[in-house]
């Protein structure tokens, strides 16, 4: 990626005279951020996902463990239909859906703590590295700064060139290394992408057989 935080001072002494009495010219630079993947790729961000992994693989197993074992129920039903008297089968069915209505509700349980933890963890980083980003916006000259996560996005095409994803990585990892985040810089960029929406990847609830 070309940065042009070093060339300003050379050209501004080299046309310095030409240029006097004109006012400077704005920046103009536009810039991609994929800042879901900048959000797991920082330690911090690597961090969360592990926690939130450890926290959820027990009950993970779990629902998968049941799930397993209503499928069995399911497959002895279908192969022992003709040998079963009516109030076997009947009494088995009823099992079997006893099991797959709780299976449902403790799976949507364990998503919706999993969801809450998530959004957890991205209001804090996602606060943190904004503030990565509008320092970075403002000594890099960029006005406008696309998140480009949400496949909402209204993005068609984007260079390699206007990346900004690996630098705020970067230098948000720099910033927690150093014991605090990153200080706002005193210029504030000219626009500000939008607050992350979309999560870090984590261990998903097994869903219950159909």
């Amino acid at each position: 990626m070309t940065k042009s935080v070093f060339q300003a001072p050379l050209l501004a002494l080299g046309f310095g005279v030409l240029a006097f009495g004109q006012a400077a010219a704005p920046p103009t630079k536009v810039g991609i951020l994929n800042i879901q993947q900048a959000i797991a790729q920082t330690r911090d961000g690597q961090k969360a996902v592990s926690e939130l992994s450890t926290k959820y693989e027990p009950r993970k197993k779990e629902l998968e463990q049941r799930q397993s074992e209503v499928q069995q129920l399911e497959q002895q039903y279908r192969t022992g239909t003709n040998t079963m008297s009516d109030e076997a089968r009947q009494k088995l069915m009823r099992d079997i859906d006893q099991r797959r209505k709780q299976l449902q509700r403790d799976t949507d349980d364990a998503q919706a703590e999993l969801q809450q933890d998530q959004d957890r963890v991205l209001q804090v980083l996602g606060q943190k590295i904004m503030v990565v980003v509008d320092r970075y916006a403002s000594e890099h000259g960029f006005v406008l700064i696309l998140d480009v996560s949400s496949p909402q996005t209204p993005v068609l095409f984007a260079s390699n060139s206007i990346d900004i994803t690996r630098d705020i990585v970067t230098l948000y990892d720099q910033a927690q290394s150093a014991g605090s985040t990153a200080p706002a810089a005193s210029a504030a960029p000219a626009a500000k992408p939008a607050a992350p929406t979309a999560r870090p990847a984590a261990p998903a609830a097994a869903a219950p057989a159909k």
